[in-house]
């Protein structure tokens, strides 16, 4: 995903094609804060890109261990110029790769899990899983798959004309379009299902608005 994105235009785009904004990622940040309950936790934030979900994360709970992984070397430069204060350290490899070996308190992502297919989903979230301390969490926010074609067309409307009223150009609406044909959603029931079969407690959806939802387990 990161590789067709242009870094300098990236947060400006989010905006705009995110008719949640807000709503989204700081749903996801306060899932976080109310999760973890230790000073400078190690938060671990999957296809970081130029750290937007890590900076909703930090200015509600403060200082962090913050470990920034993305495949793109220019999305990870802006993410800690964004960051700085926080010393990231960063990982440039793709998320099929292993994943640091450092127990977190939390792993997050966001946009990002859906370019995998649903068989590298479900074996990431086992990493994942490993990668927790006990009390840990794991909180996604996600692009969804519709349940059947009325559905998906409903999501794809909603979006896109939702994006065209926040000031997307047709140019930036093609460009979103075409990214998107490299997508591999999964339904949200579904994903949710695999972190309970993985073990993952508490699993459920914390936010949704059409297409965009965030869902969340946590370790025992």
């Amino acid at each position: 995903m990161s590789k067709i994105w242009n870094a300098s235009e990236y947060d400006l785009s989010r905006r705009r094609l995110i008719p949640c904004y807000d709503l989204f990622y700081s749903t996801a940040a306060e899932l976080a804060a109310r999760s973890i309950k230790v000073s400078s936790p190690a938060i671990l934030d999957l296809g970081a890109g130029t750290g937007l979900l890590s900076e909703f994360v930090l200015n509600k709970i403060g200082p962090a261990s913050l470990h920034l992984l993305d495949e793109s070397p220019e999305m990870l430069a802006k993410a800690q110029q964004r960051l700085a204060e926080y010393n990231p350290q960063v990982f440039i490899q793709q998320m099929t790769e292993p994943l640091p070996s450092i127990k977190f308190h939390a792993v997050i992502s966001s946009l990002a899990i859906h370019h995998l297919t649903d068989g590298d989903k479900r074996n990431l979230f086992r990493r994942i899983h490993k990668s927790l301390l006990p009390g840990g969490v794991f909180i996604n926010a996600e692009q969804i798959l519709g349940i059947n074609e009325w559905q998906e067309q409903l999501f794809d409307d909603m979006h896109l004309n939702g994006a065209r009223a926040l000031g997307s150009d047709e140019n930036e609406i093609r460009a979103a379009q075409k990214r998107m044909k490299f997508d591999k959603c999964a339904m949200l029931s579904d994903q949710v299902s695999w972190l309970s079969e993985i073990g993952f407690k508490n699993t459920g959806t914390f936010f949704q608005h059409f297409r965009f939802a965030v869902y969340a387990g946590w370790k025992e």
